[in-house]
């Protein structure tokens, strides 16, 4: 279709983008809409990587896995885009390119999709970027556990937009990223990837994530939707055994947020199966819950392979063509990473309505991203490549600062901060020496580069043995690594506890190293049987406490570790959620004190191995220590824990009404003030407990905070502004209501650091709830004059 000036009308960019978009609809054949649904991943070299084998060296089953990657990945991308391509996979982050050679390679495979297409459409563009920009040379910041230590959104938000900007300048569209599944068991393979085991905490800070990538013109991609997090036994991909309540209340929310706040533009579906139904084909889920309830207009990509996956591993569909149309049917928009199931099986199993449907979601972005304005080119959409710095010096500013608020002082004991006089330092433990420890599963150093050892990793990554002798440089630091993160070798303990009788002082920094598939002990198929440190890390701990020198322990981790067993003997403990390409100097600064430690739980610290799950949203029966069972639930240190090395005071409860209306809203007041020498940031978590309701609920349960600065001896009124839709939750008929009665009020500084208590009583009618409450407690901070 040609209008009377000679061009295409759907390149008008002067016309709204529904117009354009039905105006291209309709030159196009059917063919063409189902290629639009599809995806190729030329640069796929993860193929041939099989699982690691097990400890006791058996063959895994990867049947079902080779299975798909024969079915996809072996197709040339000028066959696979002969009637066009929705998306190019990874065009950066699959093998270690530099920006220029990243960015030839997408021009010559934009090049091919729009040469193949009858009408030039090019492909959208996706990558990686739950640590940063998942390419080489690229900024690696703190893992998401770390966004959630932080508290911060606003931080998330600053750092999402770098990611974005990088992004954006290298021609790429969309980010695969946030995720926002609430950790549910711990030994979970990809806790170190969600934000923490709150939902409101997920839902604040994933928002802000998502604010700030599209903020540079990068779509945001919501993951895993939805009860991922929570499979059977921490095994990934396994079975969820949730009810619906649980789905409703801890889970969904998360989602709704960032979609309906911060308007997230795409959904990727989970790989597991809740009560039997896979989501990659649930109906009720993709369609009726996120389009028909929540108004969700954008596109729903599959995780990789999620779409075959229904006939390889869940085994609800009899074929790829099958598998295909139950997750068109059930709601997902385009393929991911490569056409295997959408491919043209589609064109007699679904009605073309059904195709049309999706097909005009995705191409709303194109048209909308600016794809097919006249005189758009793959060249242009790069024309920065050759002068971005993908690790410039502001990126690396943002990710020590994001390293430095995130990083957890769960007991500072009497030796931290260490003294400056202190002469000499064992720096003991696999997690001094090695930087990649730092860093998180999706990072490109430990996602991609392990099959390129010859590249290095593409940034410089300091150690912390480094960062302790730049800290502490009139001191003697002594390094031994004593063991490895995995592997039962404990011929370097000795060696390693006679440094430590030997030193004045020890930092013990162990932990996680994050990979894919078992070859990690944290990450994506990494998953734990129990909550004990990995490997031998565990004996060599006992070795160093037995010395008699003091034993500041470092826990470097993608998952909270079970401490009870080394608490009462270590001299302080500190927790550092992968802290990212700056956590060496992170590490180093808290542990001098010239950093004021001011990160926060997004998990509890267990105190036990076992016992799993864990987390503090728990009714009665399952958080607190009684007769009825000999097994203790309480963790060792509660969520939103964390010490400073100033004081501060909460006080002067104020709540403006003891009775509300069941549709009202009522104020919480208190003011904190900085009772110490240093200035620091105080973390005000606000808690509400349902006193009496028709279904269990947790005994306490997070519904706002805010973190404040303050200067010493300074104070400031923070008020919480919450709606009673703040209270809502799912009723014993699945449907979500406001219920009178007496609600406690709980302010402090962790969920089991609650001073301030009141309470206040809704008031009248049960109230159903539905897809417009209130997601979110404004908060405002005020200086006391």
């Amino acid at each position: 279709m040609i209008d009377e000036h000679g061009a295409e009308p759907w390149r008008d960019p002067a016309r709204p983008v529904a117009e354009r978009v039905d105006l291209l609809l309709g030159a196009m054949t059917l063919e063409e809409k189902v290629a639009q649904l599809g995806s190729r991943w030329v640069g796929n070299d993860m193929s041939d990587e099989q699982p690691a084998p097990t400890e006791e060296g058996e063959s895994l089953n990867v049947a079902p896995m080779a299975d798909v990657f024969a079915a996809s990945g072996t197709v040339p991308l000028e066959e696979a885009s002969r009637n066009g391509l929705g998306h190019l996979t990874r065009v950066y982050g699959s093998v270690p390119l530099t920006p220029a050679q990243g960015a030839a390679e997408l021009i010559r495979q934009q090049r091919i999709v729009i040469g193949n297409s009858r009408l030039g459409i090019p492909a959208l563009v996706h990558e990686e970027c739950l640590t940063g920009f998942t390419t080489f040379g690229a900024t690696v910041y703190p893992a998401a556990i770390a966004w959630g230590a932080t508290f911060d959104p606003d931080l998330i938000e600053r750092m999402a937009a770098a990611i974005g900007r990088d992004m954006a300048a290298l021609g790429v569209h969309q980010g695969l990223s946030p995720v926002l599944d609430v950790a549910r068991d711990y030994r979970w393979g990809r806790v170190e990837e969600t934000i923490g085991e709150d939902p409101y905490l997920v839902a604040m800070v994933g928002s802000a994530y998502v604010r700030g990538l599209q903020s540079a013109g990068v779509l945001a991609c919501l993951k895993h939707f939805a009860g991922y997090s929570a499979s059977r036994g921490a095994r990934n991909h396994g079975p969820v055994s949730m009810g619906r309540r649980e789905l409703l209340d801890i889970i969904f929310p998360t989602f709704e947020t960032a979609l309906r706040e911060a308007g997230a533009a795409s959904v990727m579906n989970s790989y597991s199966d809740v009560d039997g139904v896979p989501a990659g084909s649930d109906h009720w889920l993709l369609t009726e819950v996120l389009r028909e309830q929540w108004g969700f207009t954008g596109t729903v990509v599959s995780d990789y392979w999620a779409v075959p996956f229904l006939a390889t591993m869940h085994q609800t569909a009899a074929d790829m063509e099958d598998a295909g149309a139950q997750a068109l049917t059930a709601g997902i928009d385009v393929e991911l990473p490569d056409t295997v199931g959408f491919g043209a099986g589609l064109l007699t199993r679904v009605p073309e309505e059904a195709v049309e449907t999706a097909a005009r979601r995705l191409l709303t972005q194109k048209v909308a991203l600016g794809l097919l304005d006249e005189g758009w080119t793959p060249e242009a959409s790069v024309a920065g490549a050759g002068s971005v710095d993908l690790d410039s010096a502001g990126n690396r500013a943002l990710a020590r600062e994001m390293a430095e608020r995130s990083i957890v002082l769960l007991e500072p004991g009497d030796v931290l901060p260490i003294a400056p006089g202190t002469r000499r330092i064992a720096v003991v433990g696999p997690c001094a020496g090695d930087p990649q420890t730092f860093m998180g599963c999706y990072a490109f150093p430990n996602h991609v580069l392990p099959r390129y050892p010859e590249a290095g990793l593409g940034i410089e990554v300091p150690n912390a043995v480094d960062a302790l002798k730049k800290e502490f440089e009139n001191a003697e630091i002594i390094y031994e690594k004593g063991c490895e993160v995995l592997g039962a070798d404990k011929t370097g303990i000795r060696q390693a506890a006679a440094a430590a009788r030997d030193a004045d002082l020890c930092i013990a920094m162990v932990g996680d190293l994050a990979g894919l598939f078992g070859r990690g002990s944290s990450g994506e198929g990494c998953d734990a049987e129990d909550l004990r440190l990995p490997g031998v890390q565990g004996d060599l701990l006992d070795e160093l406490l037995a010395t008699g020198t003091p034993v500041v322990i470092v826990v470097v981790s993608g998952r909270p570790y079970a401490l009870g067993g080394v608490h009462e003997r270590a001299a302080a403990l500190v927790q550092a959620f992968m802290p990212g390409e700056e956590g060496g100097a992170a590490i180093a600064g808290i542990l001098s004190g010239r950093v004021q430690p001011s990160g926060r739980l997004p998990v509890q610290i267990p105190r036990h191995t076992g016992g799993q799950p864990g987390t503090y949203l728990q009714p009665r029966l399952g958080a607190e220590k009684s007769e009825i069972s000999n097994l203790d639930p309480t963790p060792l240190f509660p969520f939103g824990h964390g010490r400073s090395y100033t004081s501060f005071e909460v006080g002067e409860l104020r709540i403006s009404a003891a009775e509300v209306p069941t549709d009202g809203e009522f104020t919480v007041s208190v003011r904190v003030r900085n009772t110490g020498e240093r200035a620091g940031d105080e973390v005000v978590q606000l808690y509400l407990r349902d006193v009496v309701a028709q279904v269990t609920r947790p005994v306490r349960q997070l519904v706002g905070f805010a973190r404040v600065p303050l200067e010493p001896g300074e104070a400031k009124d923070v008020t919480f502004h919450v709606h009673t839709d703040r209270t809502s939750f799912t009723g014993r008929d699945l449907v979500r209501i406001v219920e009178p009665g007496s609600m406690d009020v709980q302010v402090g500084r962790s969920a089991g650091d609650l001073p301030l208590q009141g309470s206040v009583t809704l008031t009248g009618p049960l109230r159903v709830v539905g897809p417009a409450r209130r997601l979110t407690t404004p908060v405002s901070v005020k200086p006391v004059e």
